[in-house]
């Protein structure tokens, strides 16, 4: 696999293609009938595309792109390889980053609240 064949993290393979010549609106049902078994790699491994998109419970999809954003919306964690993993540039002064896998990185997170 190429880098040019992954997009954020989410590599589609020919399912692109195939999402992209299908004809639509296609209900969730039929998505699934045809594309459901199809395997997207994401950093960690793969995962079909009835796993990602079967919470949705989406009635139906419009186009290629919405099926994708849902793609994209579902992966989560998964896609984004190492967390907190910067090569911009280092840490200002006095600016304190957690490194990557630090103790407690999870539990902090979750205790966050927005």
């Amino acid at each position: 696999m190429s880098d040019d064949d992954r997009k954020l993290g989410i590599e589609l393979g020919d399912l692109e293609d195939d999402l992209e010549s299908a004809d639509y609106p296609l209900s969730e049902d039929e998505l699934f009938e045809e594309y459901g078994d199809r395997t997207i790699g994401i950093s960690d491994g793969e995962a079909t595309l009835e796993e990602l998109l079967e919470p949705l419970n989406e009635d139906e999809y419009q186009d290629a792109d919405q099926v994708e954003g849902a793609i994209m919306n579902m992966v989560g964690d998964e896609a984004i390889g190492r967390k907190n993993y910067s090569d911009r540039t280092p840490p200002a002064v006095g600016e304190q980053r957690q490194d990557e896998g630090a103790p407690g990185q999870d539990d902090q997170q979750e205790q966050q609240s927005f």
